[in-house]
Formats: structure tokens, sequence, C-alpha cells
């Protein structure tokens, strides 16, 4: 395979088609921004590179041969194909694109996903948002990492090196008693004070039976059924299956069904939730608007009593 001199660059090229365009060397330094010395030299450096003469010299003047005019057709042509080939390699690893893939939790989607979407549509109308939904952040996270989405909104956890985290907002477990439930009318609980209590429970999670069993440890149910999603799970809550132990950020959907008590204060095991992205990728220009628009959701929060 025949291999070009590595003296051969993409600047080298460009100053030998600006010259050939603007005709002089202060035109073509003004057009790449740079000096005209440095013109001179990328065009005397790129004869040496290709081992004949481009140039022929009338008084200070460099007049270009034939063969400099066939070497600016095809660096025209590399240029153009290499600048396309960096757009499209961009477009695929999710740069700069008119697609913005946003991982989430199911739980995130009744307020905090549809406020930020919001906000981006209004500062990039034309960019287009998937919304990716998974059952945990161990689900969400693995995608980040592999590329197919961009963003994830979930639980952070501290000693990623790979990832930027924004957190959002500290999100406190509630108990889910139906309104039916001789619970409903305590104003607090304590979790070891309901051995046996029937709770419906998510397959993954933090919310897992597993998971609960590990954060709660005197409290222990009896699991009546596990689910896919939060959503069934609030359902089977509000018609009075089970009871459940629930993100705090579920809430303003349901608080209507179901009756939400907060635990004692030796119960607490909060989340840290936000916004995770690749650090690779911090300085993506739809990821800074997303950030952006993040970091907004979090100060306007901050000025309302409701919680999300």
């Amino acid at each position: 395979m025949h291999r070009l001199s590595e003296d051969i660059s993409s600047r080298k090229l460009e100053a030998l088609v600006a010259y050939l365009e603007c005709k002089t060397l202060n035109a073509a330094a003004d057009a790449l921004n740079t000096s005209a010395v440095s013109v001179h030299r990328a065009l005397h450096s790129l004869e040496d590179s290709v081992r004949c003469s481009l140039f022929r010299h009338e008084g200070r003047g460099l007049v270009p041969t034939e063969a400099a005019h066939t070497l600016a057709g095809v660096a025209r042509d590399v240029l153009s194909r290499l600048d396309r080939g960096i757009e499209a390699t961009r477009i695929a690893a999710g740069y700069a694109s008119d697609r913005l893939k946003i991982g989430s939790l199911y739980s995130l989607t009744s307020h905090v996903l549809p406020e930020l979407i919001k906000s981006m549509n209004q500062r990039r109308p034309n960019l287009q948002c998937e919304l990716i939904l998974g059952k945990s952040r161990h689900e969400l996270l693995p995608r980040l990492k592999q590329g197919q989405i961009d963003a994830v909104f979930a639980e952070i956890l501290p000693g990623d090196s790979d990832l930027v985290s924004l957190p959002m907002f500290e999100d406190e477990p509630y108990f889910a008693a139906p309104l039916s439930s001789p619970l409903a009318v305590h104003e607090t609980i304590v979790l070891s004070e309901h051995v046996g209590e029937k709770v419906v429970t998510l397959a993954e999670g933090p919310f897992s039976a597993v998971q609960l069993a590990e954060r709660f440890k005197n409290f222990h149910p009896s699991v009546v059924m596990e689910v896919q999603d939060i959503f069934t799970q609030m359902n089977l809550v509000s018609s009075g299956v089970a009871c459940a132990v629930v993100p705090g950020r579920i809430r303003a959907m349901y608080q209507h069904l179901v009756r939400f008590i907060p635990f004692a204060e030796s119960e607490g095991a909060s989340q840290t939730m936000g916004l995770s992205i690749m650090k690779a990728r911090e300085r993506d220009p739809n990821l800074l608007v997303l950030t952006s628009v993040a970091r907004i959701f979090v100060r306007e929060r901050e000025t309302r009593l409701p919680s999300v």
C-alpha cells in the first residue's frame, strides 16, 4: 500500500486551495486567519512533500503551475470528503446531531422529564428528543457508556470517573397505602412495626424486594407481587391490592388515589436524583443545552413548595 508523506497535512492543502482561489498570500492568509508568512511556508513545504514544483517564481510572486492546479483539485475533494466524514462521525456518536436520546426512569416521566423536554424544545426547536425508559439506573448506564443514549436521568451514585453528574433533587421514600387501608390514617410510619404487611414491589432497582430488604433490614413484608414498572405498582396500590415502598417523586401523580405516608426519621433512605452524561461528551452542544435546562429546573424548583 502506498503511504503518503507525513508532511502532507490538511492545513497545507487548505493553504494551497486558498492561495489559488485568493490569488495573493495576504488574501489567502486572511481567509485562513493566519499570516502570509505561514501560508508561504506551507506552500513551499508542500512542494517538498510532493517532490515536484508547484509554482514558478516571477519577481516576488508565486505563479501556480498545472501541477498545482491538479493537486488543488484533489485537495478540494479530499478536504470536502474529510469534512463530511467528520460530520457523519459526530452524528453517529450523537454529537451536535438533530436527535437527542434521553434515558430516564419511569418514575421521572410524571413531572420532571416533561418540563425539561418542553424547555429543550423552546431552546432548540429543531432538536428531536427521544425518550428511552428503563427500570433502574443499572439498566440505563451501560447504554449510556455504549453510546446508545446521550444522557440519563436517574439516581446518582459516587465513584464513576467516566461520568459528569448534576444532582437535581433529594428524593425521600414513602410508604404508599390504599385510601381504604387502616394505615392511611398514620402521619408517619415505622416499617419495623409492620412486619408481614402485604406489599407490591418492583422487579428491579432500589425498590425491588431484594433492595428493600437491604435498605430496611427491620422491615419483613409479605411480597404478594413483583411488577415491571412503577405505574403498574401504583395502580395495584390504589385498587387496594397491597401497600408499597415508593419514591416520593411519584406522589404528584397519585396523591388523590393513594395515601403517601412519610417514614419516621430513623427510616430515611433518600436518593440523589439527577442528570448524568459521559465526561468525554460534556462539551457536546446539545448536552450543554440539556445541562443548562437542568440547572434552571433546579433553581426554579428551589422556589416552589410542592416537591416533585
